[in-house]
């Protein structure tokens, strides 16, 4: 098992509320939200009120949980050398990169990224940084729900 799904498989249900649920629930309002954003062009409705609480949030919590899991998890972990083959390291990884888009969009909202640029422009950066959180999270659980010894047993088939 990957430290990434053992993370989320450990102390039941708290850190699958924690680590999961939340940050893909806030991220998923976001996703859906923006749809709406994107084709409707409200800017100022009840709908981007949500995405623009929704991804403060989501941010500002997904930086904790990062700095969190780098300073408990990461570090030890590496330290220590018990990575569990490059796939551990992947999962890990990527769910850690979530923290780039995430955070992103939470800058933006606060006016520090675009400040003074147009509205059009800061639609778009905001639908990258959606884009990129949803590749990322997913191979993150792409590669978290792998095995690592899968590349255990392909490595050891090759030495023999």
């Amino acid at each position: 098992m990957t430290h990434y799904m053992e993370l989320l498989a450990t102390n039941q249900p708290w850190n699958l509320l924690i680590f999961m649920a939340l940050p893909v629930i806030l991220a998923e309002t976001i996703a859906v939200s923006e749809l709406y954003i994107l084709f409707t062009r409200d800017l100022q409705g009840r709908v981007r009120k949500i995405n623009k609480f929704a991804g403060v949030i989501v941010g500002c919590y997904f930086l904790g949980i990062f700095f969190y899991l780098f300073f408990k998890a990461v570090i030890p972990i590496t330290i220590a050398g018990e990575w569990r083959t490059i796939i551990d390291v992947i999962a890990v990884g990527f769910y850690l990169l979530g923290v780039i888009p995430l955070f992103g969009i939470s800058l933006l909202e606060f006016g520090a990224i675009g400040k003074y640029k147009g509205e059009e422009w800061k639609l778009k950066l905001h639908a990258k940084f959606v884009a990129l959180f949803l590749i990322v999270a997913h191979i993150a659980m792409i590669f978290g729900m792998l095995s690592p010894s899968l590349l255990d047993a392909s490595m050891q088939m090759h030495q023999m």
